[in-house]
């Protein structure tokens, strides 16, 4: 089951930090789509049924494309660079969309007051990061992570840093945010 909790200072000073000083906060996954936009689900591959239920996900939502990624010390090139990179704060114009096979990480999102929020994923979770939310991602201290990404048409896979409220879809994300996601 994944967990979402509001970071402390110290989680964000240190990146890949699992314990706490302070007792976490936990929001429940209603709460997160509430103040975020973010979506969660659950699909154990092992089983038809859920096999099922995530191609009709994929169908529904026009994800056309989709690749995988490691994030290893041994799979992934350059690595130190990359996980600073995916730490770095950023938004995309297109949702952002990981089903993890294996492994474990972090994904912090901002919420409605601009606060941290982390996410842990593990094995079968899915989430779906909406379009024009700042964002980062970490592993957790076991350094190993590989997911199936998915996508609408071609990857577009442009991150761009904060600040940059300007964009389109941030602008679009803010309102869907103050209206409530549907």
């Amino acid at each position: 089951m994944v967990r979402a909790w509001y970071m402390d200072d110290d989680q964000q000073t240190d990146q890949r930090l699992e314990h706490h000083r302070n007792p976490p906060v936990f929001i429940d996954l209603e709460k997160l789509f509430e103040i975020s936009g973010v979506q969660y689900f659950k699909f154990d591959f092992k089983s038809s049924k859920m096999q099922d239920q995530l191609e009709k996900m994929k169908k529904n939502r026009g994800y056309s494309y989709e690749d995988e990624i490691i994030c290893s010390k041994e799979c992934l090139a350059d690595y130190e660079n990359k996980l600073k990179s995916f730490y770095e704060e950023h938004l995309h114009t297109d949702e952002e969309i990981r089903y993890v096979l294996e492994g474990s990480g972090y994904f912090d999102v901002r919420d409605i007051k601009d606060e941290w929020i982390r996410i842990e994923v593990e094995a079968f979770d899915l989430i779906i990061i909406p379009a024009g939310i700042y964002h980062r991602f970490t592993l957790d201290t076991q350094n190993y992570i590989k997911v199936n990404r998915f996508f609408v048409g071609e990857p577009k896979w442009k991150p761009h840093n904060r600040p940059v409220d300007e964009m389109l879809c941030r602008k679009s994300y803010l309102e869907r945010l103050e209206n409530g996601f549907k």
